[in-house]
């Protein structure tokens, strides 16, 4: 393992692509361009969540339901940026982390409205909470969130609202690469 490499080096073209982004931003102040042999899944749009852990616990997490990029990965290199400089939660990630970060990448299949809470399962689907104060997103499989109604709280805590105030749900799968 060479200084700038994680604990746990990313083996999916497009988790790799998402740590090389990070590396060579904190390291040379560069956005790097995707490479020219990526998976054709990755040359077309689409949603992309970028998370980073240190030590088991989240470091930063962002991204986009619906692209805002061209490419998959334009997205997750876009993504895999801001999750390590701009998520507000955390301070931006420093070059001495870098070895000690774990990246997942996780590719959104398109979002559908959900009427019944019937209809979700955490560890299967994300979900998008909505109202007029905007937006906000719980990813499938998310440690400690084993029930509808703990990431239905997680989701209305992110966006600000009560658990009585009127929201629009919709949920997604997703594939999730490390």
């Amino acid at each position: 393992m060479t200084p700038s490499e994680p604990m746990s080096m990313p083996t999916h073209p497009i988790a790799r692509l998402a740590w090389d982004a990070i590396r060579t931003y904190i390291q040379q102040g560069e956005v790097m361009q995707p490479p020219a042999d990526l998976p054709e899944e990755l040359e077309r749009p689409g949603g992309v969540f970028v998370s980073i852990k240190k030590e088991g616990k989240l470091r930063g997490c962002i991204g986009t339901i619906e692209p805002d990029r061209p490419t998959r990965a334009e997205e997750a290199i876009r993504n895999a940026i801001h999750a390590a400089t701009m998520d507000p939660r955390f301070e931006p990630v420093e070059a001495s982390e870098l070895e000690t970060l774990d990246v997942s990448v996780d590719l959104l299949r398109p979002t559908e409205p959900v009427a019944d809470l019937d209809a979700l399962d955490p560890q299967r689907f994300g979900i998008v909470v909505s109202s007029d104060e905007g937006c906000s997103v719980v990813l499938p499989g998310v440690h400690g969130v084993d029930t509808v109604e703990r990431q239905l709280a997680i989701a209305r805590k992110k966006l600000g609202v009560g658990p009585d105030e009127p929201v629009t749900l919709e949920r997604f799968e997703t594939e999730r690469f490390r």
